[in-house]
């Protein structure tokens, strides 16, 4: 059988296989022609990083308009980051003073943390003094309230972080012969039960706090504190 050309085949072959016309003009276009057309596009520009102005973005490192703001552009990047060095500094100093610090200097601190607590969450219920039941005054110079142990830290250190063995007290309560034992205890006995009192009068346990427990315990009761007062705003606001 003789194989025919092209030119005396009855049906002329296409190009391309079984394209269509329009399919075989837009598979044999000018490939530049899509280039000339990004190229009449106009370019895309950009806020300078300083000025706020626009201009044409010439490379990824192209982040000012003019020489001026590329020069203060340099420099606040060298400013932030010698902020940035002076914070790390900081916080590393900062770490070296903790780990230098005492254990009497950590009971302190974190004997301070629970004692806002204690004067907060008896203030903020609305309690009385332990003692005498007066009402605190919280405006008055220097303040009228401290947290009092019932049962005092030199006879029972193990307690100075008990919440059940402090309770928000007027200074003048709080002072030698501002009230006795026998007011204290019945208060105490009022406000937390006569179970509760006489386990906490029986509780000879002797915790051995560690530096980083007493870390813990002044976080703790920093985190306590700032919460309650945050519940407190919220219901005010409700």
């Amino acid at each position: 059988m003789m194989n025919r050309s092209p030119l005396t085949r009855k049906k002329p072959m296409q190009c391309g296989g079984e394209a269509t016309p329009k399919k075989f003009a837009s598979r044999c276009r000018n490939p530049l022609s899509a280039l000339t057309a990004k190229a009449d596009k106009a370019p895309k520009q950009v806020a300078c990083k300083v000025c706020k102005a626009k201009y044409v973005k010439l490379s990824m490192s192209h982040v000012a308009c003019s020489p001026a703001c590329a020069i203060e552009w340099a420099k606040r990047q060298r400013e932030k980051r010698e902020r940035e060095a002076m914070r790390a500094d900081r916080v590393v100093d900062r770490a070296k003073r903790e780990a230098m610090k005492s254990y009497g200097k950590l009971v302190a601190e974190a004997q301070v943390a629970f004692n806002a607590y204690i004067r907060a969450r008896d203030v903020l219920a609305g309690h009385g003094c332990i003692d005498c039941g007066k009402p605190f005054e919280p405006q008055r110079p220097g303040g009228s309230v401290d947290a009092g142990h019932y049962i005092s830290r030199g006879a029972a250190p193990h307690l100075r972080f008990d919440e059940r063995n402090c309770f928000a007290q007027r200074k003048n309560c709080n002072r030698p012969g501002g009230t006795t034992r026998e007011a204290f205890r019945a208060g105490v006995e009022k406000r937390i039960g006569l179970s509760a009192l006489e386990a906490l009068e029986a509780d000879q346990s002797s915790p051995k706090w560690t530096h980083d427990d007493l870390r813990t315990i002044r976080r703790l009761y920093q985190l306590k504190l700032k919460d309650l007062r945050a519940k407190h705003a919220e219901g005010q606001a409700a």
